[in-house]
């Protein structure tokens, strides 16, 4: 396919509703959440604040509550692929509010197709689009108001390989392990840390299923799509 038109703009940015948005949070909304639905989780609620995640949570005791930064009452578990590979999440719903991420894919939530990616996520991604025919992509670079280069890198890449160019990962690959968010990451500077967060962020195509968010009772719900593998070049 060629000619696929993306555009790339930050949460600030977006004026008017997408047709087809794919939102990158690399750094670690979804990457957590591919890591949540490879634990078994059947679905991921994208709350729009943290009161919202706790009155879901107060509503459904049996949901699993998760957030960025350190811990706190009320919620579960922290937004750290580190920490949650080890968690049985089979058959829960997740909750989940991040600064980023979770934002991101609320603010396009009435686009007729909602992707929330990153690179664990990105050759699946990218599948779902060529087989869906997106002639038109917005990718929702999430972190730092659009200027976040890891989110940017992951974008551009997944692009790449939606239009399908043979597009070498290694480079945006290495801006994202050079990014600002990498360097707290590692650094220590943000809490709810694990020391394998951002090689975990960095694993490129772990899962092979790409997360696709709808509306359901108004609430925006992720779920995993499985996406058939390709031959490189196959018309979809």
């Amino acid at each position: 396919m060629t000619g696929m038109d993306a555009r790339f703009l930050g949460i600030p940015d977006l004026a008017e509703t997408p047709s087809v948005a794919v939102v990158v949070d690399v750094m670690r909304a979804y990457t957590v959440a591919a890591w949540a639905f490879a634990r078994g989780a059947e679905k991921i609620v994208l709350a729009g604040s943290l009161d919202d995640a706790l009155e879901l949570k107060a509503r459904h005791p049996d949901w699993v509550a998760l957030k960025d930064g350190p811990a706190a009452p009320g919620f579960d578990l922290v937004n750290s692929p580190g920490l949650l590979r080890t968690v049985d999440l089979g058959g829960r719903t997740v909750v989940q509010k991040t600064t980023a991420g979770t934002v991101g894919a609320l603010a396009v939530k009435d686009a007729s197709l909602v992707l929330c990616a990153g690179f664990v996520v990105a050759e699946a991604t990218a599948r779902l689009l060529r087989a869906r025919g997106c002639d038109g992509v917005t990718y929702v670079v999430t972190g730092e108001d659009g200027r976040a280069d890891e989110d940017l890198a992951c974008a551009q890449y997944i692009a790449g390989r939606a239009a399908g160019s043979g597009t070498d990962p290694a480079g945006f690959l290495r801006r994202a392990a050079t990014s600002r968010a990498a360097a707290e990451l590692a650094g220590g500077v943000r809490e709810g840390v694990h020391p394998d967060d951002v090689a975990l962020c960095l694993d490129l195509d772990r899962f092979p299923f790409a997360m696709v968010a709808t509306p359901e009772d108004s609430l925006m719900v992720l779920r995993p799509c499985a996406v058939p593998p390709a031959a490189e070049g196959a018309a979809l």
